[in-house]
């Protein structure tokens, strides 16, 4: 062999072991990237071509893929899009979040639990579909959730969240301001990126699920994990005596620290169940700084705060109770002031738990998962997160919190013939913003079915006029009433 042939044989060879590199760097290194990268049209087509799985509530698929007329061939749509956005999320040619991001190996029918339809599907030469995830969500539930927040005055921000107390099956999941994930599924991709960065840059951050993802200073609500923690110290029952009067003196501070109406809770010692039914700031200031941090934390951990616990849907923020506050701190932690924040599941686990006798159930949306001719693959079994608090404590809590409703704060929760339990919150802002509405409830209180956490961020509210019981009492009675009613 010549050179120069020799010259061009080798040459070849290299630029043959370039490309066999190449390839296999593509297919075996970068091949997940690729295949999640937006702008891989092959894959987004691939995608748009499978029939993906629908979501459901009860009977109702309130996300499912329609026959398209364009090169995709199938279009993802929402029923009820602004009510259950928060929950199912959006599909999009460049993300998925909610339910469609958490579940998205079934909906796409990738899921290896679903190999044998696949299977089936080749063999057969027919089109392949994706699976069914069937939500915990009740229909009638969310539909007051929803409603109760979308009466309230101007463009409010709010949360509405139930859990069933003995399983943590979540029965209402709202958010407002929400969106229309339908503008975000479309295959008219320009549109989509211009809904995209309107909705990212809309300042009452619609896209933000506010029962898992926004925490705020929890207020009164926080004083059944303060009044837990006095009882399970075996100092204290409902019917203790405790401090009362008009002001408090921070510990190591010149600070006082009044009640919420200025009154002084019906005298300098009352019981801590008249302290609850009237919102008593001093008692439970005092109380959270005999009991200490160590031991504050130690209860509020055991409710679930500076942890997470919902695992099939993505973006739930911790919960916090410091652990390194000075004394001043740990007496405002017991108002569910300082730096105690929580989201709305936070709290509505808090109300469950004592309606359970005590036990933390984690919370969860995904009731099942089912293959595209309905069978089912897999369901979600009731597991207990932890002991919040012994039995009797939470029978305790319970009548203080029963007494309440029908003679405290918590009165606009009633409901005729049903025994309701349920606490106020009203959290303070900065000085230039309005206070935060909170009010937690569970009923029937001899027999729980619901436990309900509302939060109303910010409404057209006259400052004067904001407090839980007043905002965020109808909206738990009304969804509380769906739940026992259905």
């Amino acid at each position: 062999m010549n050179k120069p042939i020799r010259v061009v044989a080798v040459f070849c060879l290299v630029l043959f072991m370039a490309l066999l590199v190449n390839s296999t760097y593509l297919m075996y290194v970068r091949a997940g990237e690729l295949s999640e990268d937006p702008r891989n049209r092959r894959i987004l087509t691939a995608t748009y071509s499978r029939e993906r799985g629908a979501i459901l509530v009860g009977d109702d698929a309130i996300a499912r893929s329609v026959s398209s007329n364009d090169k995709y061939r199938f279009q993802r749509t929402y029923s009820e899009p602004f009510k259950y956005a928060p929950v199912t999320g959006y599909f999009a040619y460049f993300s998925q979040t909610g339910v469609e991001r958490s579940q998205n190996p079934v909906l796409s029918g990738d899921d290896s639990r679903l190999f044998v339809t696949r299977l089936v599907d080749m063999l057969s030469n027919g089109d392949p579909k994706g699976g069914n995830v069937q939500l915990t969500l009740d229909a009638a539930a969310q539909d007051a959730a929803w409603n109760g927040l979308e009466a309230l005055p101007g463009e409010a921000q709010g949360a509405v969240v139930a859990l069933e107390p003995t399983t943590g099956r979540v029965l209402a999941m709202a958010s407002t301001p929400s969106y229309d994930p339908n503008v975000l599924a479309s295959h008219d991709f320009g549109a989509v990126s211009e809904a995209s960065e309107r909705l990212n840059d809309d300042p009452r951050e619609p896209l933000i699920n506010r029962t898992i993802g926004t925490t705020l200073p929890p207020g009164s609500t926080f004083k059944l994990v303060t009044a837990a923690a006095a009882i399970e110290s075996g100092n204290y029952d409902a019917d203790s005596m405790v401090p009362g009067g008009f002001r408090y003196q921070l510990p190591q501070s010149s600070t006082t620290i009044g009640n919420y109406d200025g009154g002084n809770c019906g005298g300098r010692r009352i019981t801590m169940t008249q302290a609850l039914q009237v919102s008593c700031n001093v008692t439970f200031l005092s109380l959270a700084n005999e009991l200490g941090t160590e031991a504050m934390a130690e209860q509020a951990e055991a409710f679930g705060f500076n942890g997470t616990s919902l695992e099939d849907l993505a973006g739930q923020a911790q919960s916090l109770y410091p652990r390194d506050m000075d004394a001043p701190q740990t007496a405002m932690s017991g108002i569910g002031q300082s730096s105690v924040t929580a989201t709305p599941l936070q709290m509505a686990m808090v109300a469950a738990a004592i309606a359970n006798d005590g036990d933390v159930m984690r919370p969860y949306v995904v009731d099942e998962v089912r293959a595209p001719n309905l069978s089912v693959l897999d369901r979600t079994d009731p597991e207990t997160i932890s002991k919040a608090i012994s039995s009797t404590t939470a029978d305790e809590l319970t009548r203080m919190l029963v007494a309440t409703v029908d003679s405290g704060t918590a009165t606009p929760a009633q409901i005729p013939g049903v025994e309701v339990a349920g606490k106020t919150g009203t959290a303070q802002s900065t000085a230039d913003r309005p206070p935060y509405a909170w009010f937690v409830s569970f009923a029937p209180a001899n027999d729980p079915k619901v436990a309900v956490a509302v939060l109303v961020q910010s409404s057209d509210t006259s400052p004067d006029e904001i407090g839980g019981g007043a905002l965020g009492g109808p909206i738990a009675k009304a969804v509380m009433e769906a739940v026992i009613n259905r």
